[in-house]
């Protein structure tokens, strides 16, 4: 894979992020309906069908592609929604969708054969065997790899299967397996693989305790923090627990991915695309983190290596981590 064919796939989780995302550099933007069809399901982000097509006419005329999330699971029995959800993405001229589910994918192929299928990092394909069912079975031409592979691994999966590979370059992390986590419904009730949102704010509350604040999930209290201490999102997984009589981030501490140094290496790889995550971030941070990587990768097509960002202030925790890419616990 060249740096002259490598695309930025960036967050658009409302129309003002969209033209954001594109006005800095995106190849594409990813974004999802204002429904259960989409894995950001959260209040106040996501498009309605106008939306969409007004997004779409947006970032075509300034030659970027939009790609449709889809990648939730249908209730079983019940997959009208889903369905008209790939329906109205093709009927809009959406450039591909992106699918997590086997059904949704066969429906897709067989009522939209001209429609491009992505794969999604909700289906957890991590192996050349299973990417290439998909390929067989549904004609998916990309598919988005799970953060839990190294580059070498990406490298031997990409000489093995016969689609683009899309990787996670920037942003939030998760410590489960995607499409396979079950802790926030747990709390809440709500599955983030149906209902598509992982702690659902409807379920989030701060209580103030004289100087301290308190964060709640469902009921549960995930985390404390002290006076000016920045009080984070409540998810289970990065929630902050006692055991064994200590007190700790006890499945993965609040950080960001960020690769900015390893895309040469990812694109020696074969990587066809580079995806930052944040649909539910603001558009400072879409426009702050699109610019960096833009003029990374154009810094890469003129054989010199990415310079240097403090995007420090805008990473979870304010901290970041090179995830699985590089790692060394092997």
């Amino acid at each position: 894979m060249s740096a002259e064919t490598v695309e930025l796939i960036c967050p658009a989780g409302t129309p003002a992020a969209l033209k954001a995302a594109i006005d800095a550099g995106a190849d594409a933007v990813y974004l999802g309906y204002r429904d259960e069809t989409n894995a950001r399901n959260f209040p106040g982000l996501n498009f309605s069908r106008p939306e969409l097509a007004d997004g779409i006419a947006y970032a075509h005329d300034r030659g970027a592609k939009v790609l449709v999330a889809i990648n939730t699971f249908p209730r079983a029995g019940q997959p009208e929604i889903w369905h008209q959800a790939v329906d109205d993405a093709a009927r809009l001229g959406a450039d591909a969708v992106i699918l997590a589910d086997i059904g949704l994918c066969a429906y897709a192929a067989k009522t939209h054969p001209d429609l491009r299928l992505h794969l999604s990092v909700q289906a957890s394909a991590s192996s050349a065997e299973a990417i290439r069912f998909y390929h067989q079975a549904f004609g998916i031409r990309r598919a988005v790899l799970p953060r839990v592979l190294t580059v070498p691994e990406i490298a031997a999966l990409g000489a093995a299967v016969p689609v683009e590979m899309e990787v996670f370059v920037f942003g939030g992390l998760c410590v489960m397996a995607e499409g396979r986590c079950a802790l926030s419904s747990y709390v809440t009730g709500q599955s983030p693989n149906i209902n598509g949102a992982c702690s659902p704010a409807a379920h989030v509350r701060y209580i103030e305790k004289g100087d301290k604040v308190i964060s709640q999930l469902g009921g549960f209290t995930i985390n404390t923090f002290g006076s000016g201490e920045p009080a984070g999102y409540p998810t289970l997984c990065k929630g902050r627990f006692e055991a064994n009589g200590k007190l700790s981030y006890l499945f993965e501490e609040p950080t960001s991915l960020n690769t900015l140094d390893l895309l040469p290496e990812l694109i020696a790889a074969g990587v066809t695309a580079f995806k930052i995550e944040g649909r539910q971030r603001g558009r400072a941070y879409v426009s702050a983190v699109v610019k960096a990587f833009r003029q990374g990768v154009d810094a890469i097509r003129r054989g010199e290596r990415p310079p240097a960002f403090a995007l420090d202030g805008i990473t979870e925790g304010g901290r970041q981590t090179s995830g699985a890419y590089e790692r060394s616990w092997r």
